[in-house]
């Protein structure tokens, strides 16, 4: 009896069944879960690239390989927006938490560095560093030359759990539990005008203070005490200009514009700037250093803490309003019917 002779090879292979759509599914990488994840953050394409780093158009291709690839639809196509569907939504979520235990994970490792050598990163805002910081950073630099500072200007609190910066040099009350530092001084503020509009010697009455052009800062700055104050005091009317920087403010007030609080540590190193108040106890806010708790023992970070509480701590008199009073300064009581 002669042995069954086999099909041909295609015949073979068209039998098999098909490939299931697991086998058919591309192997997923890192970079396709950030790619979603970063269009569900922000639903639109354009801002989900900016965010990337990478163009509309490439975005927009490697969604739809990735689509393709497993078989199945990870957004809707909405005039408000590309909306995640239920497979997008947990790609999305997963990619979150994979990020967090990445990002933990670098943080240990920076924290276990033994040289005090590399990269940097300090988020501060513009004030502080043109005014206060810079000479500072220009000190630890020349001591620890193997060290190299990135400083990131930005008023809101970056996440330092995710390494958008290592220290965070902020003036704040209330710094965030999740972190740890140092407190290096209290920042005092006063009322200042130009100095070429009060050159007189006699008193100032407060109120023909309170009919005087007056500067502020805009309505995102309503947690500082000082603008507050001035809201509640000041005729609408009589708030000439505002603006969204301390800078510009001092600034305005040195041009003429008007008078205005000011952070003492920028307005007393003003020629053209005189107080018309001592800084006002109610007004102050505590310079803190801060880092996440998995760097606060790195070397960098260490000797970065250490070297600015020390350099801010001979500072103080500037930044506490501790210079040499204005003869005017006692005569108006700024502080005077303050609400709580």
């Amino acid at each position: 009896m002669t042995a069954p002779t086999k099909p041909p090879l295609s015949q073979q292979l068209m039998a098999k069944p098909p490939l299931t759509k697991l086998a058919q599914t591309k192997t997923l990488a890192w970079d396709d879960f950030r790619l979603i994840k970063a269009i569900a953050d922000r639903r639109a394409l354009p801002a989900a690239a900016a965010s990337l780093g990478l163009n509309h158009s490439t975005v927009f291709r490697r969604l739809g390989q990735i689509e393709d690839g497993l078989g199945v639809k990870l957004f809707e196509r909405h005039r408000s927006g590309y909306v995640a569907t239920p497979a997008g939504d947990e790609m999305a979520q997963l990619a979150g938490r994979v990020d967090d235990d990445i990002s933990a994970f670098a943080l240990k490792l920076a924290g276990q560095e033994i040289k005090p050598a590399g990269e940097l990163r300090v988020t501060t805002n513009d004030s502080l560093l043109v005014d206060l910081l810079t000479p500072v950073f220009a000190g630890f630099l020349a001591q620890c030359p193997d060290i190299r500072l990135d400083v990131l200007l930005s008023n809101q609190a970056l996440n330092l759990s995710k390494r958008d910066a290592d220290v965070a040099i902020r003036a704040t009350d209330n710094p965030p539990e999740t972190l740890v530092g140092r407190k290096a001084a209290r920042i005092a503020w006063a009322l200042y005008g130009r100095a070429g509009d009060f050159a007189e010697a006699g008193p100032v009455e407060i109120e023909s203070l309170w009919e005087h052009s007056w500067v502020s800062l805009g309505e995102g700055f309503n947690g500082l005490k000082a603008v507050r104050y001035l809201a509640s005091h000041v005729a609408p009317e009589r708030i000439v200009y505002k603006v969204n920087t301390v800078l510009g403010l001092a600034e305005a007030v040195e041009a003429g514009i008007g008078i205005g609080f000011l952070p003492c540590f920028i307005a007393d190193t003003k020629p053209g700037l005189t107080r018309l108040a001592a800084p006002d106890p109610g007004f102050s806010a505590d310079l803190w250093l801060l880092t996440h708790p998995d760097l606060r023992h790195s070397p960098r970070v260490r000797l970065f803490l250490d070297f600015m509480a020390g350099e801010l701590g001979r500072m103080k008199p500037l930044i506490e309003g501790a210079m040499a009073l204005s003869p005017r300064e006692p005569r108006v009581a700024i502080n005077e019917g303050m609400p709580a």
